[in-house]
């Protein structure tokens, strides 16, 4: 019978020894991400105190409304000078977390990485099964045509960046506030986190919706909150770590996999098999032929003497 562990009570080791067990206890995991995932690689969050909401914007707007869909259309030149500043980082690299998400993938456990986050690092770290809810920088496209366009040619350009095409504003892909995020990618989150037998929420405040929703869908209560600050969840997950999310995921998900070392032994076991039945099958064949050729000699008339 499964029971709640005591998150006040327990030591990070005890901590970290539990979610060891659950990782090895599951097999579909689907890993919930919020800005805390990269900001060990240097990049801000939002709503922390050093985070970009309380930073100065270095306009009169704030932060939080400079972001927005009908802010974006009507001062799109001031748009672009906040954003160029504060949400692009193109020097930004996968950190300890993104890596052990890689390493959990490969093993076969981690199912899908849901993130909130809009810097490709988990891409960038090998990620293959990453559900991206709020788009990313690294995608930009015409208003007017439709062209893409990198994001080096969205910070190469003063200003508005416009297609080199057409000459239309060229935006990011990314989900501004007031817009609605694709149903296919909240399908696709929704799905899995059905599915899921551990689902680990890290590096999120659990404010921003529809993510915050997710763990509703749910059919039990296996659920890690990895998080600097308390969530609303923490006292509905079977284990809480208020941690760093990259030093976490690195001690609890192997850097290597050992392999079976029945594997070896296996195979010299079969190798030996193999002879030994060739050559009792060649034994077996060897006197089947000897008992054939006497047979037949036997058979054969024998010849009358002249006479």
């Amino acid at each position: 019978m499964e029971t709640r562990i005591d998150r006040l009570g327990s030591v990070r080791e005890d901590k970290i020894r539990q979610l060891k067990e659950l990782i090895a206890e599951s097999n579909y995991i689907v890993f919930l991400g919020g800005a805390g995932v990269s900001t060990e690689s240097g990049i801000p969050d939002f709503r922390s105190g050093s985070g970009i909401y309380n930073s100065e914007s270095g306009t009169k707007y704030r932060p939080i409304d400079i972001i927005a869909h009908d802010f974006f259309m009507e001062n799109t030149e001031v748009f672009y000078d906040f954003y160029k500043r504060k949400l692009i980082y193109p020097d930004a690299k996968p950190n300890k977390a993104h890596k052990a998400l890689v390493r959990l993938e490969k093993q076969g456990k981690l199912k899908a990485i849901i993130t909130q986050n809009i810097d490709n690092l988990h891409q960038e770290a090998g990620s293959k099964c990453t559900i991206e809810l709020h788009g990313s920088v690294f995608r930009n496209y015409c208003m007017d045509c439709g062209k893409k366009f990198s994001t080096e040619y969205v910070v190469a350009q003063d200003g508005v960046p416009h297609c080199d095409k057409c000459g239309g504003i060229v935006r990011p892909d990314i989900v501004l506030y007031e817009e609605n995020l694709e149903h296919e990618n909240v399908d696709a989150a929704i799905k899995a986190v059905k599915k899921c037998d551990l689902l680990i929420i890290a590096g999120t405040s659990l404010t921003v919706y529809p993510a915050a929703t997710f763990a509703q869908f749910l059919k039990h209560d296996r659920i890690v909150i990895i998080n600097k600050s308390s969530t609303y969840m923490d006292l509905k997950a079977l284990l809480t770590i208020h941690d760093n999310v990259g030093d976490v995921l690195d001690q609890v998900v192997p850097k290597r996999v050992s392999k079976p070392k029945t594997t070896a032994s296996k195979k010299k076991t079969s190798t030996k098999k193999t002879t030994s039945s060739k050559k009792t099958a060649a034994s077996k064949t060897g006197s089947k032929t000897a008992t054939s050729k006497s047979k037949t000699s036997e058979s054969k008339p024998k010849k009358k003497a002249n006479g």
